[in-house]
């Protein structure tokens, strides 16, 4: 924001580019509580908008009407032109493609970037050792995050999770459930949304507002959801990937991931993030972890599901 705020000060645009709808929208949120004082005037493009906001925003970009332009891939289409881009900021660069990155940086004169990230690609890391990127590391957290306390389990142990659920929900704080899938699918044999929001609201916790949310809703619902969820009306939300990157929801005390060995690694890490705001468990429901138990102590275990 800072960096945003130098460029359009030194009389430059600045793109920021983010993987998903709610980030983006998140961001500007952000961005216009702090830079609306200094008669900055920031702007989201995304694909849900409607085609006439779409084309004004469009207008007003190339009339140089518009100083930070934040959005998703829809920042990529031809017809977006920047007047003078100086900056380029490409959030969670790990989910766009090199060409993607460089259809951005190519709509200004050799502008500025600056690409951010938690699980860096192999490329990236690359181009850090040859010295063609200068790099900065985070290596704290921000203030109040709390160390995040993680368990892999089986379904075993449901009962266990489902009553530590009951007492996070019942102390005033809000649960995430990740699925792997959004339906049902006769070839996988995994946890849907669909499914799971079904029978937590019928049998688990029928007193509990329970909702879900996946990629196939249209925004507008997405943004309802999403809303009320940080408003804390309700208490547990079943969702697919779509939330791993950019939601901030500080009251959200615990994540349960469902199928925990069908995501990848740097999916499990991006997840992780979403909760910390507070002291809080992550609880990872696989088929592999009894293998990793094996003969090992319980220390060891511990050690190695951290």
């Amino acid at each position: 924001m800072i960096a945003s705020y130098k460029a359009v000060k030194c009389g430059y645009q600045v793109a920021i580019m983010a993987p998903t709808a709610i980030l983006a929208s998140q961001h500007l949120e952000s961005f216009q509580a702090i830079l609306n004082q200094f008669g900055i005037r920031c702007e989201l493009l995304i694909s849900d908008i409607t085609k006439k906001k779409k084309e004004e925003i469009v207008e007003r970009l190339k009339n140089g009407e518009i100083d930070i332009l934040i959005g998703t891939h829809a920042l990529l289409e031809e017809n977006v032109v920047f007047q003078k881009l100086g900056l380029v900021v490409t959030d969670e660069q790990h989910r766009f493609g090199v060409r993607q990155r460089a259809t951005i940086t190519g709509k200004g004169k050799n502008p500025d970037v600056l690409v951010m990230t938690a699980t860096p690609i192999p490329r990236t890391l690359a181009l850090i050792l040859y010295g063609d990127l200068d790099i900065s590391i985070i290596d704290e957290l921000p203030p109040n995050r709390k160390k995040i306390d993680t368990f892999a389990v089986t379904k075993g142990m449901e009962q266990r999770v489902n009553n530590f659920i009951k007492k996070q929900v019942e102390e005033g704080r809000q649960v995430y459930i990740v699925c792997p899938l959004v339906e049902e699918n006769e070839e996988i044999n995994a946890k849907s949304v669909l499914e799971l929001a079904e029978k937590y609201k019928t049998e688990v916790f029928p007193e509990y507002r329970v909702e879900y949310l996946h990629g196939k809703m249209k925004a507008k619902e997405k943004d309802s959801i999403m809303e009320e969820f940080k408003e804390g009306k309700i208490q547990i939300l079943i969702s697919t990937t779509v939330i791993e990157v950019g939601v901030n929801v500080p009251n959200a005390s615990m994540m349960v991931v469902e199928n925990a060995e069908r995501f990848g690694l740097a999916q499990l890490h991006q997840l992780r993030g979403r909760v910390g705001r507070r002291r809080i468990p992550i609880i990872l429901y696989s088929k592999i972890s009894r293998k990793l138990r094996g003969n090992k102590t319980k220390n060891e275990n511990h050690a190695r599901y951290q």
